[in-house]
């Protein structure tokens, strides 16, 4: 299919969250947004169609990509994907549930312009597995934090909550214990499984107010959305049109007129501005310093529901 030419440089959000794959090692079924697990595949955009994505969003603008899935380092064109965003002077997150870390992805995540993401559920290996469905994924990702942390790695970390009784201050405790700086809780979302688990059907209401402000994300399938957790607002398809002209066209525009902004009290763009006090939960997504299934994104937005 031909691509339609490249429009106004403006066009492009700084930021774009690309979900390359919905292939896991975990069976997180009371909450993925993606739907992700073992048996799911890497969708119909192949490793050339990602890589023009990256070619059109570095000349449109675009400033940092988060390479997300599922587990996006089970991609089998991972590592060059990566590495031809840095190639192209993007700065690049990875948001990965941290099982497994092979020796070549260290390697890559050491890289200066690239960071980490994982999700944790609680200090307590039975509660943190039963969540993952994966017995050890405990023991694993916390032991993968840690190393980050040992090689001087950013890695941020976001505890999700998702029912009473759940050990997640104690699970921020334990993360700061380890050594990382950027740790918080977020409560789960009704997106994805979480919706089919019996929480209300997703809506705009589930978003944080920010999302298409500057950010949007591209799906397994070449989809366009606004953000990975408002994957049910479909707003273009790159596999049939250039970046600039879906972030242009009147669809991408109604999506984004429909979702309500909302800004917190006092809170300004500044990263360290927006993060929380010690003990505080956040409960609603923070778009600046989010390292979990509320918007796993690093974008110049403040946290809508933090309050002086």
């Amino acid at each position: 299919m031909t691509i339609a030419p490249e429009l106004p440089s403006t066009a492009t959000p700084e930021f774009l969250e690309l979900e390359i794959t919905s292939r896991c090692q975990l069976t997180c079924s009371s909450h993925c947004y993606a739907e992700a697990g073992p048996t799911r595949d890497h969708g119909s955009m192949t490793a050339d169609d990602w890589m023009r994505v990256l070619d059109q969003a570095a000349a449109g603008g675009t400033k940092i990509v988060q390479f997300i899935g599922g587990e996006p380092t089970l991609h089998p064109a991972f590592t060059e994907l990566v590495g031809h965003a840095l190639d192209l002077g993007l700065r690049v997150q990875v948001f990965s549930n941290l099982y497994r870390v092979r020796a070549q992805h260290w390697a890559l995540f050491a890289h200066p312009q690239v960071s980490l993401g994982t999700s944790y559920y609680s200090d307590d290996p039975a509660e943190h597995d039963a969540i993952t469905g994966r017995t050890g994924s405990h023991d694993s990702t916390r032991a993968n934090i840690a190393e980050a942390v040992r090689r001087g790695i950013p890695v941020k970390v976001g505890i999700i909550h998702m029912r009473d009784g759940q050990r997640t201050q104690q699970a921020l405790a334990e993360m700061r214990t380890l050594g990382v700086q950027r740790v918080h809780i977020d409560n789960v979302r009704a997106v994805g499984n979480a919706a089919q688990a019996g929480l209300p059907i997703p809506s705009t209401s589930e978003l944080c107010g920010r999302c298409a402000d500057g950010k949007a994300a591209i799906l397994p399938d070449g989809k366009v959305a606004p953000c990975v957790l408002g994957r049910f607002l479909p707003a273009g398809d790159v596999k049939a049109s250039a970046l600039s002209a879906v972030f242009t066209s009147a669809q991408w525009r109604q999506v984004a007129a429909s979702i309500p902004r909302r800004r917190g009290k006092g809170c300004t763009p500044d990263e360290d501005s927006c993060m929380p006090s010690p003990g505080k939960q956040v409960t609603a997504c923070n778009p600046d310093n989010d390292g979990s299934d509320c918007s796993p994104a690093e974008t110049p937005a403040c946290n809508p529901a933090y309050d002086e």
